[in-house]
């Protein structure tokens, strides 16, 4: 007869608006170091490129945000009804 097994922990399914949150304060605060400390390097180097690259991350972040709220409205749904 085979032995039972344990139950499955439940997964893990933590908020997501933090994270992308901190994503978008991570591309705000590197756009901001690149522009104020090193903007005469970027131009020297033809580099501009790096600092619309950091705004471009962070302007991503307001859909990624949204869907992150999204998911968190569902889940607590999900829980709402368990």
């Amino acid at each position: 007869m085979p032995k039972e097994q344990p139950p499955r922990p439940e997964p893990l399914d933590p908020p997501m608006v933090p994270f992308a949150l901190a994503g978008m304060a991570a591309w705000a605060l590197a756009g901001l170091v690149l522009l104020i400390f090193f903007r005469d390097w970027l131009t020297a180097h033809d580099h501009q490129d790096w600092l619309w690259t950091c705004l471009a991350g962070f302007l991503w972040g307001f859909p990624g945000l949204a869907v992150m709220m999204r998911h968190d409205a569902n889940r607590r749904r999900r829980r709402a009804r368990m």
